[in-house]
């Protein structure tokens, strides 16, 4: 009955059962519950018109059914269905329901999103237009560098010591230690640029920032109030430098990272290595970068081979 109240519906009482659970034994916030509500009430609904009366009625054609009439982005129509499968192995776990009619019932496939990444020339922008020789200056050229350079995550560059930069000679290292995804150490190799920049941060602007309760942190970035930076700070640094160097493109310190895998496999790095230097897991994570460089060749072709075109 397409007309009837969603409440009249088959698995109304079951619904608000589960949102409780989320609600009570999970801690799920208010938004993702209100967004479980929905897609489960669409569903409930949905069940109605395909004149479904009851809980044990439900069958795997019916969810496929319901995927197959859902609308949107691969991206919105997956988060419907993971409300449907969660709310389906809930009932069978508390023993409302004997099978989970959901389970392997797939949806599409969400388009293998590429990474952002900056040319060369943008970035060298970006860089150059850092340039002035006050405290924050140096910190943000500095901090701008390792991030390019190493390609390490904002989290993994603001947990930086002065000790990971510093040799046993009081020299800056060409290595830098960083601390990844679960607390997993690996070590990166730092450029020239980024070592001249974290030089002249640390000699000449470092101490100027810190606070003098703060003069003993061990926190390598320090934000102009002495204490150490943190990752929405990064972001607002970006953000304001980029502006300054007339940027329009929305930026992130992942573009950054980004920027360098992508600019590395260009230049003819092995993947392992990238896989290595970015901490990556699995090699299949590091490989969306060379498909970001053959879309750049395609597109460079297209638009300069003479005959590439008709």
């Amino acid at each position: 009955m397409p007309g009837q109240d969603a409440k009249d519906g088959p698995l109304q009482a079951e619904i608000d059962r589960f949102l409780r659970f989320l609600t009570l034994e999970r801690g799920r916030s208010g938004n993702t519950v209100a967004a479980y509500s929905a897609d489960l009430t669409r569903y409930d609904q949905w069940l109605q018109t395909a004149g479904v009366e009851e809980l044990s009625a439900i069958t795997a054609a019916h969810v496929e059914g319901f995927a197959r009439d859902l609308t949107g982005s691969a991206r919105t129509i997956q988060r419907r269905l993971s409300a449907v499968r969660s709310f389906h192995a809930f009932l069978v776990d508390d023993d409302r329901a004997r099978a989970n009619p959901s389970l392997g019932v797939a949806g599409p496939t969400s388009p293998a999103r590429l990474p952002k990444a900056l040319g060369v020339a943008v970035i060298q922008q970006l860089l150059e237009s850092v340039s002035a020789d006050d405290p924050v200056s140096l910190r943000d050229r500095a901090l701008l560098e390792v991030l390019y350079g190493t390609g390490a995550r904002v989290s993994e560059v603001v947990g930086l010591a002065v000790d990971d930069v510093y040799g046993a000679d009081g020299s800056t290292r060409d290595l830098l230690r960083v601390v990844g995804k679960g607390d997993k150490e690996r070590v990166v190799p730092l450029g020239t640029h980024a070592r001249t920049a974290l030089e002249a941060y640390l000699t000449r602007a470092r101490q100027a920032l810190l606070s003098p309760r703060q003069r003993a942190t061990a926190s390598l970035f320090v934000g102009s109030r002495g204490g150490p930076l943190s990752r929405q700070s990064v972001w607002g640094i970006l953000s304001t430098r980029a502006k300054k160097a007339g940027l329009t493109e929305p930026l992130s310190p992942h573009t950054l990272r980004h920027s360098c895998a992508t600019h590395l496999i260009a230049g003819g790095a092995d993947i392992r290595v990238v896989q290595e230097l970015l901490g990556h897991q699995s090699v299949q994570t590091t490989q969306i970068y060379t498909r970001v460089t053959i879309d750049s060749l395609r597109d460079v072709y297209y638009t300069s081979h003479p005959r590439a075109r008709s």
